[in-house]
């Protein structure tokens, strides 16, 4: 059960859901789109069914409506928000089956944190709940995903992808996994895929992901400032649907950057061999504190070189086989970046060593493995 299916939600159901079927489990992705689309970096041959996601009241008719349509052994909801958890503890109510909760994000994070309170005044309460606009009316609101973490003990199982996570809600640590068979840096030429993608010219960083600031993309920018060398690119793949901000960077650092439009998820192996090194900058907020970013595993598997930062579970993730700087540090993401350059044949075994880390720790079998115990002990 997902939240939003048309947003990056669905990668970690998509994940786990490719571990379950590796176990031979029928899986079937269940939620609601807040978008116009399904996200669009997904295998088509995922079994999803989708119901247009309301603001409430709208959105009780739809849950009513979504309800009979789960119907599995097992309920597994993607993160503690009202439009999964909250729904699968209403399946779970009339249903008694077992219930899993993912938690691959500290949602309230986004709002302050422990911080966070409502306290409104009686009038602001009512203009909030019973004006067309008002706040509560929100499904994602931070009071109802405050709400959420407080009932996250009413799961039969708990799964967590880092260790600060499983810190604040205990469960089980399931980190996300990569199917090393389709990236596998032995299906793939490097050079052959910077001629495909136009960068042939260039040495290339890599940041297979959307922009957003506390990713550090203008540390490394800032990096190639200090270093002013012409062939030197950073490509990004994607670009932000957030909002401008991939636009922003362009406008200060358009001769530094290379920007690919998205591509399916089986092209991504293809793109990331063509990379030199792969960055993940990130800087250190509560957000970043409690993330495993997917591009790291890219990278790993693919066996490059990767520069990232000394933040939450990054340093455990990479262990001795990637180059670390501090956040927001574009000296020592210079000196980094050069010294790679430098010793490129000793970047390359290091990125080796990378993809047997990933294959034996964050291979899709490895996450299938701990899944299989999570499920035995409901």
């Amino acid at each position: 059960m997902v939240s939003d299916l048309s947003s990056a939600a669905i990668l970690r159901a998509y994940l786990i859901a490719t571990a379950l079927k590796s176990l031979e489990y029928e899986v079937e992705i269940l939620g609601f789109s807040f978008g116009n689309n399904l996200y669009r970096n997904l295998p088509s041959q995922l079994n999803v069914y989708n119901l247009p996601g309301k603001n409430f009241p709208e959105l009780f008719g739809e849950i009513s409506k979504i309800l009979p349509k789960i119907n599995g052994n097992i309920i597994y909801a993607i993160k503690p928000q009202i439009a999964s958890f909250g729904v699968a503890l209403l399946k779970k109510i009339f249903s008694q089956k077992p219930l899993i909760l993912d938690i691959d994000d500290w949602e309230l994070s986004w709002y302050g944190g422990d911080d966070w309170n409502y306290s409104p005044t009686p009038k602001q309460l009512a203009r909030e709940l019973l004006k067309a606009d008002g706040a509560l009316r929100n499904p994602y609101h931070p009071l109802y995903v405050k709400w959420m973490e407080g009932l996250v003990s009413q799961a039969d199982a708990v799964t967590v992808h880092t260790k600060f996570l499983q810190q604040r809600f205990g469960g089980t640590f399931v980190p996300n996994g990569k199917d090393t068979s389709l990236f596998d840096p032995a299906r793939y030429d490097a050079e052959s895929s910077r001629n495909r993608y136009g960068l042939s010219e260039y040495r290339i960083l890599m940041f297979p992901g959307a922009p957003r600031p506390y990713k550090g993309l203008e540390d490394v920018l800032i990096a190639l400032d200090k270093i002013n060398q012409p062939d030197l690119r950073l490509v990004i793949v994607g670009g932000s649907p957030y909002d401008d901000y991939d636009q922003q960077l362009q406008q200060k650092w358009g001769r530094w950057i290379i920007k690919l439009p998205k591509y399916p998820a089986d092209v991504m192996p293809d793109l990331v061999a063509a990379a030199h090194i792969v960055v993940v900058p990130q800087r250190d907020t509560p957000e970043t504190r409690a993330q495993f970013p997917l591009k790291l595993t890219d990278g790993m598997a693919m066996a490059k070189p990767i520069l990232s930062t000394r933040v939450g579970d990054i340093p455990q993730i990479l262990g001795d086989t990637g180059y670390l700087v501090e956040p927001a540090c574009p000296e020592q993401i210079a000196e980094q970046i050069q010294l790679i350059f430098q010793n490129l044949e000793s970047a390359s075994q290091r990125g080796i060593k990378a993809r047997e880390r990933c294959v034996e720790h964050y291979s899709i079998e490895a996450m299938a493995s701990v899944l299989k115990s999570v499920i035995t002990r409901l």
